[in-house]
């Protein structure tokens, strides 16, 4: 093991992996890798910017303390830190990468699956919270933000020890044979072992959403209503854009599984598929807050804020401020009550 440890540090180890796995190495920057790299870091702080807004707006906002907000601020969170991550992944890819020793390479990747997988995770903790709500099952308790607190610090733990794997042994270094060839310094049965979780996870998740639907369609026009439909659409867009994003990476990660060693061009146009993956990122603040009025209003705020610094004047027909009417939370759901929990917008109701 000692010996394994030592070659972390040896500057000549990643070359040799990537000598062994791909058929030519990339030892200088083109005009056309340059030009996609700037767009996936614009593609990136355009993620960082978006969740950062919706943490503030979460954070600031006494009324976005509940159950499901947690876990939006979560999700927020993980997407935002999923963005910092493929930014440091990508100013050091292509040429920088021959340079790297292999634990800079592990801490490279491992925090792109640290944020990516506590994306996904989150995503989950979410499914389960709006099926806790639609079924009305009493999951919390009294002391329900202390096992919100717990689920959300649990999945950033499984989080940690998945993407920390590899650095703490899990890889092929010293055994060449058992590479991967998307990620020649990570075993491929660690591949495969990331890929049977992320699809136990989205199985789970299409499960709970199946379950949602059940209910809704089942139950009486109290529960069956304009809200919980629009939630219903919500969910079904979110499970969509979840498939759509993450499928093709799953797909090509199996094929890195199956295929020996530069057996299969494909895979080393990998990084595209990760790249897509990553819009995944940026499309879920909007799908889990464009669609409530109150939290659109609130992460739109330091925008209002700038225009009004700026001079620009306001719209005439905007939303004022004072037209507000109770808004029916997931906690309201849970008790099938229509009592008030806090304020939302004349127009339209929070349907997340």
């Amino acid at each position: 093991m000692g010996g394994l440890y030592s070659e972390y540090l040896n500057p000549d180890k990643v070359k040799e992996h990537y000598n062994y796995t791909k058929e030519t190495l990339e030892t200088q920057e083109t005009p056309s890798r340059q030009v996609a790299s700037a767009f996936i870091i614009l593609l990136c702080l355009a993620i960082v910017l978006e969740n950062l807004l919706v943490l503030i707006a979460v954070a600031r906002n006494s009324k976005f303390h509940s159950a499901m907000y947690l876990f939006l601020g979560n999700l927020a969170a993980s997407d935002l830190l999923a963005g910092v991550a493929f930014v440091a992944n990508t100013l050091l890819s292509g040429p920088k990468t021959l340079g790297l020793t292999p634990v800079q390479w592990f801490a490279r990747e491992g925090s792109a699956f640290i944020t990516l997988s506590a994306s996904v995770f989150s995503l989950l903790a979410i499914a389960i919270e709006r099926h806790v709500a639609i079924a009305k099952v009493k999951l919390y308790g009294s002391d329900k933000s202390c096992r919100m607190l717990l689920l959300i610090g649990a999945s950033w733990l499984i989080s940690l020890v998945l993407g920390g794997l590899p650095i703490l042994g899990w890889n092929c270094l010293g055994h060449l044979e058992s590479c991967s060839t998307v990620l020649p310094l990570y075993a491929k049965h660690y591949v495969l072992c990331v890929v049977t979780i992320f699809s136990i996870i989205l199985l789970a998740i299409v499960a709970l959403y199946i379950r949602i639907y059940c209910v809704v369609r089942s139950s009486h026009a109290d529960v069956a209503g304009p809200q919980t439909l629009a939630l219903l659409k919500t969910v079904t867009i979110v499970l969509g854009v979840f498939i759509v994003c993450w499928l093709p990476a799953f797909s090509i990660l199996l094929l890195d599984y199956a295929c020996s060693v530069r057996a299969c061009p494909v895979l080393y146009k990998a990084h595209y598929f990760f790249a897509f993956a990553t819009l995944n990122s940026l499309l879920n603040p909007v799908i889990y807050t464009w669609r409530s009025r109150d939290l659109r209003r609130e992460v739109l705020r330091p925008l209002w804020c700038w225009r009004r610094a700026a001079g620009v004047p306001r719209r005439r027909g905007g939303t004022p401020g004072h037209l507000l009417l109770p808004l029916r939370s997931s906690s309201s759901l849970e008790r099938g009550t229509h009592m008030p929990t806090s304020p939302t917008f004349v127009e339209g109701n929070t349907v997340v």
